[in-house]
């Protein structure tokens, strides 16, 4: 592909509610644009950015795709995200890359959680952003409806740019209203302008806002409208552009993606509208030291190139996606990594379409490629010139929230388990591995439940690695809430030296999360060197309680008297004397059983306040306020028992329909309920038994 100074490039993320036809809709602009040639679609499996097997499989994007257009001399780096919320990860990746992101939405179902969760992104990441209004073929689509949703959603800084043409309910052209043109479509997509259309007040009501909104990008543009003077078409031009790249005006086109008719016009919108790499200035990158550095994005610059995306595959290898962000990338160079510290031998330079890969000599400033075989480079690390080292702001994910367990299959294959999630790891960063000790599981966490779905199928096809999976063990503890007094006496006698330990201990309840051990002893009935044999007894045993098995906390042991014996008594027999102490005492200290409480911060819209604190309820939590968080929403705290939250990720979705998100920390431990201790029993001798 040929070389595009940084001015002549636009890199932009498409993002959007899953099903808005982001997919189809950056089909159609590849395909107008000559950058392939058939426009596949979403349903035959055959689309450029969705060339994944589960993607294929699923019908749905899983991650991001990059796949590079040419028109009108720029080049267009569109980024397909996913818009399903369990793959959230490509939308962040994508629009970190991106210097705009194009929001798709249905001209039929319009406004949607997605739509708003893209939007408020792009805002956080400060990036302009453009919402595209496609599947205005479809029955019942309505452009103007879906319009009125998004100045009532997001204000006034919705801009309409190019709009349709309606004749009995049926699109019958567009209308380009900074040059105040109208064309129509054939069946291949091709325009022929035509006159303006007498659509009355509507396109006057359309114009006047326009202008409005270009009148505060400029005092002078200000004065003029005050004024009562119209703005020229290149006056309302450089104004939107302005407003764009400042955040205060967000343009609105529209198209079909099916028949393609006003493709060309988006393609025209993002070319003229939308910021270069080199106007964006969307990087903040600090020296080694922490002092701000400016960087351009100019070509003679020092290099700096910012890993996005990592690919992980055991036939092709690892592939990571950088954008360029000052400087050249050549396979000369040997950059270093500055998260590491470590130079980089690169691998081979490629421009990637897709699955497809062109080879380049050279991946210019301001654009999009790959490298391969980056072996101690991951997403979010930067590239630099030696000459020139620096830190850029690390990137943000959203929290993983819905944890399994799984077990290999088959025998032996935990070292390719472990291998494999390693490698989707390093390519998918909302994936969190843990190997608990304590319930003895392995425990990955995702998005969802689609999310780790995926992982199990990637890890099957591309790693022969099967997998089965099971709802995590609670690490529930013991304690007692009653004082004791017990003897322990081992006495063992066989041929030659016997076996003699006689111990007295109290055992009482106590703050501790560990065994407190205290010595009490008049008169050297138990002699002082064998105390420590005593307290190794007592913390082997309470590893494991009396009613369930789970470990001990909360246990005071006091020795208080015992007798020995000066020829058969050794540390040995002390420590069997203090087991047998515990075995005997632990039972007759009202032993309960105690659960993991957990500190819960929710998030949900307004409306969904009051069935959430039902749900709570129902789940044993105890909510202890309620405050005004972002975006609108409800912060909800409360503490939860952790045993009833395994599927409170896939409830808190549903409920609000994918605008809701929460965080559980681990708080402390209280006692179970004396009704459910019985189960929790059962369930604990069941899982020892296996």
């Amino acid at each position: 592909m040929a070389q595009y100074t940084a001015e002549n490039i636009r890199n932009i993320a498409l993002a959007g509610h899953g099903s808005a036809g982001k997919t189809s809709l950056a089909e159609a602009l590849l395909f107008k644009a000559g950058a392939t040639d058939r426009l596949g679609k979403v349903l035959d499996a055959n689309t450029i950015c969705d060339f994944d097997p589960e993607e294929i499989k699923r019908q749905v994007s899983v991650s991001l795709a990059v796949a590079p257009l040419a028109w009108k001399n720029k080049k267009i780096n569109l980024i397909d995200t996913p818009g399903l919320f369990d793959f959230a990860a490509g939308m962040y990746e994508g629009v970190r890359a991106a210097n705009n992101v194009l929001i798709a939405l249905s001209g039929k179902s319009g406004v949607s959680v997605g739509t708003e969760k893209a939007y408020h992104i792009a805002k956080n990441a400060k990036k302009p952003s453009m919402f595209c209004v496609t599947k205005l073929d479809r029955d019942n689509a309505d452009f103007y409806k879906v319009l009125e949703q998004l100045k009532s959603v997001f204000g006034p800084s919705v801009c309409p740019v190019v709009v349709p043409v309606y004749e009995s309910r049926d699109v019958v052209g567009y209308i380009n209203l900074i040059e105040m043109k109208a064309y129509t479509y054939d069946s291949k997509g091709d325009a022929k302008e035509v006159p303006m259309p007498g659509t009355g007040h509507r396109v006057e009501g359309l114009i006047s806002a326009i202008s409005e909104a270009v009148a505060e990008t400029d005092e002078e543009l200000f004065e003029k409208y005050f004024s009562g003077e119209q703005f020229t078409a290149e006056e309302i031009l450089s104004g939107i552009k302005k407003g764009v790249r400042e955040g205060s005006i967000t343009p609105v086109v529209c198209c079909s993606a099916f028949t393609l008719a006003g493709i060309d016009m988006v393609l025209d919108m993002i070319c003229e509208l939308m910021p270069s790499p080199a106007d964006a200035k969307d990087e903040t990158c600090t020296d080694l030291n922490g002092n701000p550095v400016e960087i351009a994005c100019a070509d003679d610059q020092p290099l700096a190139a910012f890993v996005f995306k990592t690919i992980a595959d055991p036939f092709v290898g690892k592939m990571s996606y950088v954008k360029v962000l000052s400087g050249k990338l050549t396979a000369d160079q040997v950059p270093v990594n500055t998260t590491t510290g470590q130079p980089e031998r690169l691998g081979k330079i490629v421009f990637v379409k897709g699955k497809k890969q062109e080879d380049t000599a050279v991946i210019g400033a301001g654009d999009i490629g790959a490298v391969t075989k980056l072996g101690g480079t991951n997403t979010g690390d930067l590239l630099c010139d030696p000459a020139r080292l620096l830190k850029c702001e690390p990137m943000e994910f959203p929290a993983p929230c819905l944890s399994i367990a799984f077990k290999p299959k088959a025998k032996g294959d935990e070292g390719k388990i472990a291998q494999a999630l390693q490698r989707l790891m390093e390519e998918d960063r909302t994936i969190v591995y843990e190997n608990n000790v304590e319930t003895k599981q392995q425990i990955v966490t995702g998005l969802g439940e689609q999310h780790l779905d995926v992982l199990v199928s990637k890890m099957k096809a591309k790693f022969g690695v099967d997998i089965e999976m099971e709802n995590p063990r609670v690490p529930y503890r013991e304690t007692v809430r009653k004082k004791v007094k017990v003897q322990g006496k081992h006495k063992k006698q066989s041929g030659g030296h016997g076996q003699y330990g006689d111990v007295w201990i109290e055992f009482e309840p106590c703050e501790s999360e560990d065994l407190v051990f205290e010595e009490n002893v008049f008169g050297g009935s138990v002699p002082r060197n064998f105390f420590p044999a005593v307290e190794k007894g007592l913390r082997d045993c309470i590893k494991k309680g009396v009613l369930a098995g789970y470990p001990v906390v909360g246990l005071k042991a006091t020795l208080t008297d015992g007798s020995y014996h000066p020829v058969d008594s050794s540390e040995m027999s002390f420590k069997m004397a203090a087991s047998i102490a515990y075995k005997e005492g632990l039972p007759k200290a009202s032993p309960c059983i105690l659960e993991p409480i957990g500190s819960l911060k929710a998030y949900v819209p307004d409306g969904n306040t009051g069935d959430l604190m039902g749900e709570l309820n129902k789940r044993r939590g105890r909510v202890l306020g309620m405050n005004p968080a972002e975006d609108g929403l409800q912060e909800i705290v409360a503490e939860v028992p952790m045993s009833e939250m395994h599927d409170f990720a896939t409830l808190i979705r549903s409920m609000t329909q994918g605008r809701g998100y929460f965080t559980l920390t681990f708080e402390r431990y209280d006692q179970l309920p004396a009704n459910l201790e019985a189960q929790v029993i059962e369930e604990a001798k069941a899982l020892q038994e296996e």
